[in-house]
This record gives C-alpha cells, sequence and structure tokens, in this order.
C-alpha cells in the first residue's frame, strides 16, 4: 500500500505541474480519542496490544497522529504512536523514518510544539539538510487565527477526518491505524486526479 501511495502521491504533484519531490513540508500531531468499547466487546476483540497514552495537554486518553504533508496538503508521511509522546519527540521519529523517499527536502514548517535545542539536534542527525520555520501566533490573538503554512496540515487532517474510521482511534494495532490514515490519503489522491480529468 506504500508504493501505491507514493505513486499516486507523485502523480498528483506532476499533475499542478510540481516537482516529483517537494522541498517544503507542514508537520503537525493530532490526538485521537479510543474509541471506548462496551464490556462485551473488549472480551471478544482483547486488549489493544499497542499501548494507548494520555495526552495531558488536550486531555484525550488514546493515539496520537503525526502527519507530514507538503505545501498543497497531500500526506507524505505519517506515524501512529501513543498519545504520551510528546510531539517534538513524535516529530522526530516521523522523519526519520521516511527513509530518503523525499531527498529534496529543505523546509519544514511546524507549530510551537517543534521548537527547542532537543528537536533541532535530533533533527540535524536524522535530516542535515532541513530547516526549521516556527510558525507561531501572535501574543494578542484570541480564538482562531489563520497562521501562514499551517492552516495546510489542518486542512489535511479535516480532510482524514471525513473518513468516519478515522473519528476514534478504533484500532488495537499502530499499524493498523496507520493503514486506514493511508486509505484515506489514497481515496483523497484518486478524487484529485479523476476530478482533473
Amino acid at each position: 500500500m506504500e508504493k501505491l501511495h507514493y505513486a499516486l502521491y507523485q502523480e498528483c504533484r506532476e499533475q499542478v505541474d510540481r516537482e516529483a519531490s517537494p522541498t517544503a513540508c507542514v508537520i503537525d500531531s493530532q490526538s485521537v480519542k479510543s474509541a471506548d468499547l462496551g464490556r462485551e466487546e473488549r472480551t471478544k476483540g482483547g486488549a489493544c496490544i499497542d499501548p494507548n497514552g494520555y495526552d495531558a495537554g488536550k486531555k484525550i486518553k488514546g493515539k496520537k497522529r503525526h502527519i507530514l504533508v507538503d505545501t498543497q496538503g497531500l500526506l507524505m508521511h505519517a506515524v501512529v504512536h501513543a498519545a504520551d509522546i510528546q510531539d517534538r519527540d513524535g516529530g522526530i521519529l516521523v522523519l526519520a523514518s521516511m527513509f530518503g523517499l523525499y531527498p529534496f527536502l529543505e523546509k519544514l514548517f511546524a507549530d510551537a510544539g517543534y521548537q527547542g535545542p532537543k528537536f533541532r539536534e535530533a533533527l540535524a542527525k536524522a535530516l542535515p539538510r532541513l530547516s526549521v520555520e516556527i510558525v507561531k501566533r501572535s501574543d494578542t490573538a484570541q480564538g482562531f487565527e489563520l497562521l501562514p503554512r499551517r492552516w495546510v496540515v489542518e486542512r489535511t487532517f479535516a480532510w482524514l477526518n471525513r473518513c468516519r474510521r478515522l473519528a476514534k482511534d478504533f484500532e488495537n494495532l499502530n499499524r493498523t491505524a496507520l493503514a486506514f490514515i493511508r486509505l484515506a490519503s489514497i481515496r483523497l489522491m484518486l478524487r484529485k486526479l479523476n476530478n482533473s480529468k
């Protein structure tokens, strides 16, 4: 499925006259509540194999999805893990597990959860050519504020969450949850390619 996703990704980029490998990307995470299964279902399906965590910042018990998107909002890479892992640690996990898929990446846009010396040092080891730009909200902003480059990844989360299976975390395995994220992304890219013809 990864090969299919990657081939469709390149096709979508070439359709809008972009290079197949992007030079800029945006990273973000989303905490997702675990599905509260009833007592009867718990005994049938067994315990969750990959552990859930607790995201204290958002007060959510479940999993965290880290995604990396290009400047168009197309999913490049994703990782699913317990929600108690910090954004900066999960971000390194995402970037280090790409294994050279996108060799021309130069710029990474991120929110304030990815700032700090630990993230920069780990990023320098994993991808030395990649520079980070932290996009921050202004201190005077109240409520919702549209941030440059950051809205792209939020829009991608909205696209992915339109799939009912991704509304909550129903999966026992992180790799199964990741497969459903990729399936949702494949569906989006197929629609994009089909609508242009």
